[in-house]
């Protein structure tokens, strides 16, 4: 039997292959539901923006319950991980590129 540990132990550096991949499937899966939501508050978000926003939504859902990732480690560090806050960032904007507003 495959256990969560063994599933976790492939890795690229000190990340987790298995975390990212979960990660986007379940925003595949609950993009739907979202942007029903986010239509309540008149944005229309299509599926490449969920996508997009996935790593940058994942650092501030660990960030806010203090459950510090190797990721979000990387990304609050003051002295280092300049590419991963210019990835972090970067995914952020080009899904925000993609959200419009409707009109009533």
């Amino acid at each position: 039997m495959i256990t969560i540990e063994y599933l976790r132990s492939f890795r690229v550096g000190e990340f987790a292959i298995f975390d990212f991949v979960v990660s986007f499937i379940g925003i595949f899966l609950l993009s739907p539901l979202l942007s029903k939501l986010a239509r309540f508050f008149r944005l229309n978000i299509p599926l490449k923006s969920w996508m997009f926003f996935t790593i940058p939504f994942s650092v501030l859902a660990h960030i806010l319950v203090g459950n510090i990732t190797p990721l979000t480690e990387a990304f609050i560090r003051l002295d280092g991980g300049i590419f991963v806050k210019v990835f972090v960032v970067t995914l952020f904007v080009l899904g925000a590129r993609s959200v419009s507003t409707r009109k009533k």
